[in-house]
């Protein structure tokens, strides 16, 4: 029996998704970059990230019944599972710049108290289907009004400090699209972390980007203020690299790699980090080699469940299975707890975040 006490509840959650009754009052997201067609949910202490516009929720064994504002009943067929708590709208949402951007256009709650903005909201990648990484949706949100292209470090300063006077921002996560320059967005980081930690030091950041061209960003990145920083591999092996996303596969495993390494020698053992999408073809045995080859190094393996977002070339993929993900996570959390790695060690960014992931309760078992 899946119990609300088990992880076995939260991977089955967010492989097969959540339907509601009616829909729920809370935030979801649906397109763009990020954790897109999800909806943040606390339960028995836990804030996981789960599907709710997917193909597959639609007929998930999980339903929610809303009982309140922020508040739902979770049911796995006819058997009751607990209270779901939704996290409430931020009440930065309700504010804007002098010139008229809504602040929710510039950056946007994740999980409970992360902000999350996309630098970038376009990428040299996503521009035709023979380079674009098929799962990726970050022109979407954009062609629909949802967000503005490129965000200011002002623009960005400015939503911080309302993000966690108003609602107790814990960390904030600077991601972007791939720009047409051989560092890849870090100087487009270095500026926006740097503004926001003049006004902020003790608010952590995570950068994202791909492997710059030059190792000394990673030193520039840190001056900025920058405590973490993830460079995304999505897929492990070349096979399935190629085909799921040819463009950022022409950046090597052997250049990630070396960008690890000096990455951890900037920012420390453990505050380093990458996305892994399980269910795009890799196997559990390829994915686990290689997070045992990352945690030795000090790169912390973040595994994901995929989810296909409406409108990509993958949205009809389906999700890897609950057993999958259960064999994968059960296999992976020795291996980060000898590594001395965790969740909860890190200092920002998805790693600590950890709610579109089971992994953190697999560590915590």
């Amino acid at each position: 029996m899946i119990t609300a006490t088990s992880p076995s509840l939260l991977t089955a959650l967010q492989s097969n998704g959540l339907r509601w009754v009616s829909p729920p009052p809370g935030i979801s997201r649906k397109g763009g970059a990020g954790p897109s067609d999800h909806q943040a949910i606390t339960i028995n202490g836990s804030t996981i990230m789960v599907p709710i516009h997917t193909d597959a929720a639609a007929l998930s064994p999980f339903w929610a019944k809303t009982t309140g504002n922020t508040t739902a009943v979770l049911m796995h067929h006819d058997e009751e599972q607990g209270v779901i708590s939704l996290p409430r709208r931020p009440a930065f949402y309700d504010r804007a710049t002098a010139e008229g951007v809504p602040y929710w256009k510039i950056a946007t709650l994740h999980s409970d108290k992360v902000l999350a903005t996309t630098l970038l909201q376009n990428c040299i990648r996503s521009q035709h289907r023979e380079t674009s990484c098929q799962f990726c949706a970050i022109g979407q949100s954009l062609a629909e009004g949802r967000t503005i292209a490129r965000k200011t470090p002002e623009q960005l300063t400015e939503v911080a400090v309302a993000a966690v006077e108003l609602d107790g921002i814990e960390q904030m996560i600077i991601t972007t699209g791939t720009p047409a320059s051989k560092d890849r967005g870090a100087s487009l980081l270095v500026a926006a972390a740097q503004a926001i930690h003049e006004r902020l030091p003790h608010l952590p950041i995570q950068a994202q980007c791909e492997p710059p061209d030059n190792d000394a960003w990673f030193a520039r990145l840190a001056a900025a203020g920058v405590v973490n920083i993830g460079m995304h591999l999505e897929a492990v092996t070349e096979e399935v690299r190629q085909a799921i996303m040819p463009g950022k596969a022409q950046v090597s495993l052997i250049r990630y790699f070396s960008a690890f390494e000096a990455a951890v020698r900037v920012f420390g053992h453990g505050q380093v980090n990458t996305y892994i999408l399980a269910g795009l073809g890799d196997s559990v045995d390829a994915i686990v080699a290689m997070a045992e080859r990352l945690a030795v190094m000090g790169v912390y393996p973040f595994v994901v469940p995929f989810v296909p977002i409406v409108g990509t070339p993958l949205q009809h993929h389906p999700s890897p299975s609950p057993e999958f993900m259960h064999e994968l996570h059960s296999r992976l959390a020795p291996i980060v707890r000898q590594a001395g790695l965790s969740s909860v060690g890190q200092k920002a960014g998805c790693g600590k975040c950890g709610a579109c992931s089971t992994m953190r309760d697999y560590e915590e078992v």
